[in-house]
């Protein structure tokens, strides 16, 4: 039986590149028109960086994390979520130094063992923002705005964007004791799982994908009601910056993010009840992983919802050309001419092609159409000895007499 691919994980084709190459082209480019500069980090990390950074009460690191031993005895996590390394490099190259704020964006690949679900993966693929060193509610709308503004260009429509505030660790505490206090009579009938979040962390609970668990926190206190004077500001502020963009949001209490990091500030932006995309700010995280104060904003957009969206609104990429010209040959002498022409061209900038199977003329011609070759031509004994060929136009079959030496007409003809 021939090795197939891991449950969780997809292929990306040769036919299906170029619309990955599309989203991610579209957004480096907004990102970097907000001042945003791109990351990299590394595709494993020490698990104790996600158990500190994500939480050890979230579903995440209690049950979804790739987590082994690597030959030196050390515990290694493939990355889940991509906002833990980046605090870490920002962290560990003093980035805290620079003039702040620090603004980066980063693709990634991630890896949760959960069971699979639309538009989700066991490897998947995420964009994300990181923006470090300022506490103001300005940046959070900025983020945000970016978020929307990105969704609206690639001409997604009917998106909603909900936000919420989580307040700081003192508004946290006098909520947790009134929703413990609400859970208490019906802790018997919590999930296993939300069992051990009650003492550790209740607010964990409200997120909860369990049926029972769900019905139960309903009617539960909203963290709103629990929020200090600060956050109550900071969140009106946030309120007021995306009414001056004119962006739309819903105030949504029962967003509390999957991850134990958020602060204040948390939002979705949900299509026909899928999230395409999640953050919040993290004030404390910084902190948490060893570094110095430092208040945080981001965000994790998933690549295959936001594909599986735009295929949904029947959203077209287009797919773009593979092929300026292609360059059919008969004989060893013409193919010798049409790999050093080929050469030539494709330093030029052209997308050129010829044929590496011995096929015939009529075979080659029938192949350049095959891969959409804009235009043509065939090299034979008398091509070289006259040193003249006929460039064709495929759209329309017009032909266009160049010197086969004669690289910059070659091009500007097929251009």
């Amino acid at each position: 039986m021939a090795i197939q691919g891991q449950k969780g994980t997809k292929d990306m084709l040769p036919s299906e590149a170029y619309k990955w190459n599309y989203i991610a082209d579209k957004l480096r480019k907004i990102s970097e028109e907000y001042g945003i500069r791109e990351i990299r980090t590394p595709m494993f990390e020490a698990t104790e960086l996600f158990e500190r950074g994500v939480g050890e009460t979230t579903d995440v690191v209690q049950k979804e994390m790739y987590t082994f031993e690597d030959k030196g005895g050390r515990s290694i996590t493939l990355k889940p979520e991509g906002t833990a390394p980046a605090v870490r490099a920002f962290i560990e190259h003093s980035l805290y130094a620079d003039a702040q704020p620090t603004k980066m964006f980063y693709f990634t690949d991630c890896f949760r063992y959960e069971k699979m679900q639309k538009g989700r993966l066991r490897q998947f693929h995420q964009y994300g923002i990181e923006v470090f060193g300022s506490q103001e509610a300005s940046i959070d709308a900025e983020i945000i705005s970016l978020v929307m503004r990105s969704l609206d260009e690639f001409g997604i429509k009917g998106i909603s964007l909900n936000i919420n505030s989580l307040g700081c660790p003192s508004c946290r505490a006098k909520y947790n004791e009134a929703l413990k206090e609400y859970l208490k009579s019906n802790y018997d009938d919590l999930c296993e799982t939300c069992k051990t979040r009650f003492e550790k962390n209740p607010m964990r609970i409200i997120d909860c994908k369990e049926k029972k668990c769900k019905e139960i926190v309903k009617n539960a206190p909203i963290i709103l009601d629990f929020i200090c004077d600060e956050c109550k500001e900071h969140f009106e502020k946030l309120k007021n910056y995306l009414t001056a963009m004119g962006i739309e949001y819903n105030v949504d209490p029962q967003i509390v993010r999957g991850l134990d990091y958020y602060s204040k500030t948390v939002f979705e932006v949900i299509k026909d009840g899928l999230t395409i995309c999640g953050g919040g700010r993290y004030d404390y995280l910084v902190e948490e992983i060893g570094g110095p104060k430092t208040p945080a904003m981001g965000f994790g957009l998933g690549l295959e919802r936001l594909l599986l969206t735009l295929e949904e609104e029947g959203i077209k990429i287009e797919e773009p050309n593979r092929c300026d010209l292609f360059i059919g040959s008969m004989g060893d002498n013409a193919k010798l001419k049409a790999m050093k022409l080929a050469f030539d061209l494709r330093k030029e900038g052209l997308k050129v092609d010829i044929d590496h199977l011995g096929k015939s003329v009529k075979a080659q011609m029938k192949y350049a159409n095959k891969i959409g070759a804009r235009f043509t031509f065939v090299i034979g004994d008398s091509e070289i000895q006259e040193n003249m060929v006929n460039v064709k136009r495929m759209s329309d079959g017009e032909k266009f007499e160049v010197a086969l030496d004669n690289i910059k007409n070659i091009v500007n003809i097929c251009r």
